[in-house]
C-alpha cells in the first residue's frame, strides 16, 4: 500500500533523460515517496523494463519516447500528461548529454550544438511547456533541472558542457523570478561525478575509478539515488519557500 504521508503522495510528475542514471534513480525514488511518474527518454527498452518494474512494486507509472531538442514532441508529451492525469504537479528535467573532454580549440561546430541541443534547448523546450501547463493548472508546481558542479565550476576541458551547464542554472534562475507569482517554484541540483553507465565506460580504464573518488572531499563518487533524492525534495512541498536555487550535490567538491 502506498504511504498518502509521503513526500510526494499525489503528485504528477515527469521526469526526462529517465532511462538511465540519475534519470532512473530519480523514476524509483520518486515513486517510492508516492508520485505517479511519467518517464522520458530516447530509448524505449529501459524505460519500459523500468516501469514494468516499477509497476510490480505497486507505482503508478508510465512512459514516452521523447526526444527533448524537438519542441514539437515536448509540447505533445506534457499535453498528454495534462490530458491523461488531468494536471502536472511537478518536472524533473534531467535529460543532458556529456562530451569528450577535448580542449576548445580542438572541438568542432558540431560538438558545441550537440550539447547545447540536448542541455540547454532540451531545458528551454521543457520548462516553457511546463510552466504553461502549471499556470493552467492554477495550483501552481515545482521545476528542478539538472545542471552539474560545471555549471559551479570549471575544469581546463570540457568547454560547451561547461557552458551548457551554467546556462542551465541562468534559465533556472530566470524563470524561478519570472513565475514565482504563479507559485510555481524552479530550482536546479548541481550533481558531482555519480555512478551511470558513462562512468561505468570509464571504469574499465585501470585507476579512473580511484582518481574519481578523489575528486572529492567525501573520496566517493555519488550513487544515483543520492542525487535523485535531492531533486524529489525540491519537487516536493518540504521544499516551499526554495526557488531560483542550485543545490549542489557533490560530496564537498564545489566547497574546495
Amino acid at each position: 500500500m502506498r504511504d498518502a504521508q509521503a513526500a510526494l503522495a499525489g503528485k504528477i510528475v515527469l521526469i526526462t533523460g529517465a532511462s538511465s542514471g540519475i534519470g532512473a534513480g530519480a523514476a524509483q525514488v520518486f515513486a517510492d515517496q508516492g508520485a505517479t511518474v511519467v518517464l522520458t527518454a530516447r530509448r524505449e527498452k529501459p524505460l519500459r523494463d523500468l516501469v514494468a518494474e516499477l509497476e510490480g512494486q505497486g507505482a503508478e507509472a508510465s512512459y514516452r519516447v521523447v526526444d527533448v531538442r524537438s519542441d514539437d514532441e515536448v509540447r505533445r508529451l506534457v499535453e498528454s500528461v495534462v490530458e491523461c492525469h488531468g494536471r502536472l504537479d511537478a518536472a524533473f528535467n534531467n535529460a543532458g548529454v556529456g562530451l569528450a573532454r577535448s580542449p576548445m580549440h580542438l572541438l568542432d561546430d558540431d560538438a558545441y550544438d550537440m550539447v547545447m541541443e540536448t542541455n540547454v534547448r532540451g531545458v528551454w523546450n521543457c520548462m516553457r511547456h511546463e510552466l504553461r501547463a502549471m499556470i493552467a493548472g492554477g495550483t501552481g508546481g515545482a521545476i528542478v533541472n539538472t545542471s552539474s558542479v560545471g555549471g559551479m565550476v570549471a575544469s581546463s576541458v570540457g568547454a560547451p558542457y561547461i557552458a551548457s551547464k551554467h546556462a542551465v542554472i541562468g534559465l533556472t534562475k530566470a524563470a524561478a523570478v519570472e513565475y514565482a507569482e504563479h507559485g510555481i517554484r524552479v530550482n536546479a541540483i548541481a550533481p558531482g561525478l555519480t555512478r551511470s553507465e558513462m562512468t561505468d565506460d570509464w571504469f574499465t580504464v585501470p585507476g579512473t575509478e580511484q582518481r574519481a573518488h578523489r575528486s572529492a572531499p567525501q573520496q566517493r563518487i555519488a550513487e544515483a539515488v543520492e542525487v535523485a533524492e535531492a531533486a524529489a525534495w525540491l519537487c516536493s512541498d518540504k521544499a516551499s519557500f526554495v526557488t531560483g536555487a542550485t543545490l549542489a550535490v557533490d560530496g564537498g567538491r564545489t566547497a574546495w
